[in-house]
């Protein structure tokens, strides 16, 4: 097995760091936040997916992750974690239709999967306008790279609320969040 991708280079202090910054940005959708990343990662992985799945995925969590061979060594290694293509909690994979994914039930919604989006860019102030719980009036997020139809997906998973797919956004080593229940206007 390849380990010679670390993780986190203090496993404890960084992952109450991470599970911090991902609860800041999901309690406050479209903030762009920080995040501690491990000191070296595996091709096809962003410095801020990487530490995504350290902070929340672990032996009891499916994960669908299209990153290559050596991001599946890291992450069985890292997380212990199942990888699945089908029912996974948390999805890794660039190529998975938005609304293909596990949106949970009316009895369970909060079996709904986490998209871990990777991006280009984040940036607040332009962009999508966003509203909804934890926002305000509106709040501005300009995600580059995003897939094409992204926004008309999210209107569709959106719907579908109190089921639906959260989204964490990963460029470099920032994170943002889009629960569920967000509404997206295109700029």
């Amino acid at each position: 097995m390849d380990t010679r991708f670390p993780g986190f280079a203090d496993p404890v202090l960084d992952a109450q760091a991470g599970f911090r910054a991902v609860l800041e940005a999901m309690s406050r959708p479209g903030r762009v936040q920080p995040i501690v990343a491990p000191p070296e990662v595996p091709p096809g992985l962003s410095p801020a997916a990487a530490a995504v799945l350290l902070t929340l995925v672990d032996a009891a969590t499916p994960l669908r992750l299209a990153a290559g061979a050596e991001a599946e060594a890291w992450v069985r290694f890292h997380c212990g974690c199942p990888l699945v293509a089908d029912g996974a909690a948390f999805v890794l994979d660039p190529a998975a239709p938005l609304l293909a994914l596990d949106p949970g039930t009316d009895e369970e919604p909060q079996a709904g999967a986490t998209l871990i989006l990777e991006v280009a860019a984040l940036a607040e102030g332009e962009g999508w306008r966003l509203t909804g719980p934890g926002i305000r009036d509106a709040h501005r997020l300009r995600v580059d790279g995003a897939p094409a139809g992204f926004v008309a997906d999210w209107a569709a998973n959106r719907a579908r609320f109190p089921r639906g797919v959260d989204v964490i956004l990963c460029a470099g080593t920032r994170i943002a969040a889009l629960p569920r229940g967000i509404a997206i206007e295109e700029a």
